[in-house]
């Protein structure tokens, strides 16, 4: 028997019950597929059926108002995927009355659509037979194979891609899905795989090779830049004050806390507090912290104060009780 028999035979009482799966809306696995980029299946449940309940359909996706968006979306991360999604779903409004368009290579067209989501919809929602070749299913394949090549390459996607589609069963939709269920539980990164618990350990040449755990091979990152940042966690009356970042580039359109480039000095800092219309009401407490990015590091020395002056209106005031869509939230001192 094929692996593409083996699958699907193996599918149906081996997969996880997930919400996104008991339908074949387009607009519903193109949500999930977006939150489950960088993300874990686990962490993306709430937040799929919390997002999917407010704004249910293309329609509402285009009309809601960008902060609500970010709250809705605060926790994922990575929020160039929400502020896609809204692009993409007004395109789908004037473009396809607010319908999915049903073809993989006119998914493509959308922002924040690759193939790996294209072929997702597109097999799962309209039956297309394309493949959605994601990071599981390469490590599957890698395996399956005992092929050494760079997954990381994108001329290896395209190959696997391709010998993938010239394979595509009656029903693609199981079968990618099927792919990505064995890659996410059973022939799992990290180590050695679950080979015993596999269908397909019969006909896997890796396994028969002994190399699976070395497989597959892949590129290391390149490090993370590292930033040096003065962060100023200010209050009005115990109220956080924050700005408001540009509407592009990293982290756009969410609130932050006031902060500069470099490492200023405590005198520098009242320098800067100063310029800006404010003064410390008491102590100015000072400490470091660390914030990740997906490429950026922020080395952080922030300093904590209550602050008052003509200065405090230039700031947005979050009392107690405003939801925020914030863009970190590393910088309280503790205690606060």
């Amino acid at each position: 028997m094929d692996f593409v028999a083996l699958l699907l035979q193996w599918y149906p009482d081996h997969h996880r019950d997930l919400p996104w799966r008991k339908t074949r809306d387009p607009y519903a696995i193109w949500v999930s597929e977006i939150m489950l980029q960088q993300t874990r299946v686990a962490a993306v449940i709430p937040y799929y059926e919390r997002f999917h309940s407010e704004l249910p359909d293309a329609n509402a996706l285009a009309a809601v108002a960008d902060d609500r968006l970010n709250l809705l979306w605060q926790g994922l991360g990575y929020y160039s995927r929400a502020r896609n999604l809204k692009k993409a779903a007004q395109i789908v409004c004037e473009r396809y009355g607010g319908r999915m368009p049903d073809t993989y290579e006119t998914l493509l067209t959308l922002p924040g659509i690759g193939s790996y989501t294209a072929g997702a919809i597109a097999s799962i929602a309209y039956g297309e037979r394309v493949p959605a070749v994601d990071g599981n299913v390469l490590r599957v394949y890698a395996r399956l194979m005992n092929d050494p090549s760079d997954i990381s390459d994108p001329a290896v996607k395209t190959r696997v891609f391709d010998e993938l589609k010239a394979i595509m069963p009656a029903d693609p939709g199981t079968f990618n899905q099927a792919l990505m269920e064995l890659g996410a539980t059973v022939c799992v990164p990290n180590g050695q795989p679950l080979c015993g618990s596999c269908p397909l350990n019969g006909i896997c040449k890796a396994r028969e090779a002994g190399t699976a755990g070395l497989l597959p091979n892949k590129s290391p990152k390149k490090p993370r830049a590292i930033e040096d940042r003065t962060v100023f966690a200010l209050y009005d009356h115990g109220a956080p004050l924050l700005n408001k970042r540009p509407d592009k580039g990293l982290l756009a359109g969410l609130y932050e806390l006031p902060n500069v480039s470099g490492t200023l000095s405590t005198e520098k800092a009242m320098e800067w507090l100063t310029a800006h219309g404010l003064h410390p009401t008491g102590d100015l407490l000072s400490y470091s912290a660390k914030h990740v990015f997906t490429h950026i590091e922020w080395h952080m020395r922030v300093y904590a104060a209550d602050v008052a002056g003509e200065g405090v209106q230039d700031f947005v005031r979050a009392d107690g009780g405003q939801s925020i869509p914030t863009a970190f939230s590393v910088c309280l001192p503790k205690g606060r």
